[in-house]
């Protein structure tokens, strides 16, 4: 195997992460993907429909180029830098998603009951996706933000509201796995 395909170590990526974050601080930036769907409704016109969306866009173009970089990276990572091969997970876990449906688990990257084309043609499955999308963007809207920029900016910057975000986050993820998800599938 060559170093280059294998997923990086925690070690890697976390401090450059942190350095990204370090220089963004040094600049007086934050970091925060939701905050792009702002920016972009704004350059449409959406400020003439909502106060909301009624600031200078043009302060935000750096963060623009960061979701840029972000789909250029996932490609490049994905096309040229992946091995595609299927994330390792354990056989308790291959059996139990198999259990409740997901005949892909252990065998390909992402389960393809979710992230195939059949998705799209399956009623119950796209109500999924809509439902889910719409929770999830009211959620980053009340939160005021999403996990990346809670989790990622600000803790960094030692920010209580991010902590509780967080903790919401998490606990939310924990009864959606445990509760919701069994009664879906």
């Amino acid at each position: 195997m060559n170093w280059i395909y294998d997923p990086w170590p925690w070690y890697v990526g976390g401090p450059m992460i942190a350095l990204i974050l370090f220089l963004l601080l040094m600049v007086g930036k934050t970091f925060g993907m939701s905050s792009n769907l702002r920016t972009l409704c704004t350059i449409c016109g959406a400020g003439n429909a909502t106060g909301f969306f009624k600031f200078d866009w043009k302060t935000q173009r750096w963060n623009l180029v960061v979701v840029i970089g972000a789909i250029l990276g996932g490609y490049i990572g994905s096309h040229v830098l992946s091995n595609n091969e299927a994330v390792a997970i354990s056989p308790t876990t291959i059996n139990n998603l198999k259990e409740i449906g997901f005949e892909s688990a252990g065998t390909a990257y992402l389960p393809t009951e979710f992230f195939g084309d059949s998705v799209f043609t399956d009623p119950k499955a796209l109500l999924l996706l809509v439902i889910g999308g719409v929770l999830v963007g009211f959620g980053a809207r009340y939160a005021g933000g999403c996990t990346s920029g809670h989790a990622i900016s600000g803790l960094s910057n030692l920010q209580r509201p991010s902590l509780i975000a967080v903790i919401g986050f998490f606990l939310g993820g924990l009864v959606m796995i445990h509760l919701i998800f069994p009664l879906l599938f």
